[in-house]
């Protein structure tokens, strides 16, 4: 596989990753009806990636393409998505940009998620993004590539769930197996994989 060119994100990035996950998840069959109003969608959905990415930033794993086109946030093995005071404050943000029941509906993705984690150390690709106006170049998965070659270079293994049902296969062809599922309320369903360390 042809690798894209990738790059250690760092603060500067922000918005740049704000704009492409905005745009990357708003049709997404999980990511996109937790914000059911479509005409604020973006700029609802915007409020929470800017707390992950505001996040993520601080660890070397998050990877941009030059350009900023496409997006992937790695969180190390022991490390988390969010600080305490980050992960406290985000419920609040989330009721005063939607509702206090958007807001917890959304919260309770995140506490799904949490709840079946593999209980071994891994490298968990928590958010994976091109922007739709870039979609369909091989960004996505040429940001994933690199990646897992710095992930392979440690031996370790990674970890992520699929909102998305279409993107599996893509998953599977680099070497990630399913592991479980996750039935959301309203029955959507996400899917756990699990790729060994190599």
């Amino acid at each position: 596989m042809t690798h894209t060119p990738a790059r250690v994100a760092t603060p500067s990035d922000v918005d740049a990753i704000v704009s492409v996950f905005t745009s990357a998840f708003f049709h997404d069959p999980v990511w996109g009806p937790a914000f059911p109003d479509k005409g604020r969608r973006a700029e609802q959905a915007a409020v929470m990636w800017r707390v992950y990415a505001g996040s993520a930033v601080r660890y070397p794993w998050t990877l941009v393409t030059p350009g900023g086109e496409a997006a992937a946030v790695w969180i190390p093995p022991g490390g988390v998505e969010l600080t305490e005071e980050e992960a406290a404050g985000l419920e609040g943000k989330l009721a005063e940009a939607t509702d206090a029941a958007t807001a917890r509906a959304i919260m309770e993705v995140g506490e799904r998620f949490e709840a079946v984690h593999p209980a071994e150390l891994f490298f968990y690709l928590t958010i994976l993004g091109t922007h739709a106006d870039h979609r369909g170049k091989g960004l996505g998965m040429g940001l994933l590539a690199a990646g897992l070659e710095r992930i392979d270079e440690l031996g370790a293994p990674a970890y992520l769930e699929s909102t998305n049902p279409a993107n599996l296969k893509r998953y599977e062809g680099v070497g990630f197996g399913v592991r479980d599922e996750i039935v959301l309320p309203g029955g959507r369903t996400v899917t756990t994989m699990w790729r060994p360390g190599r």
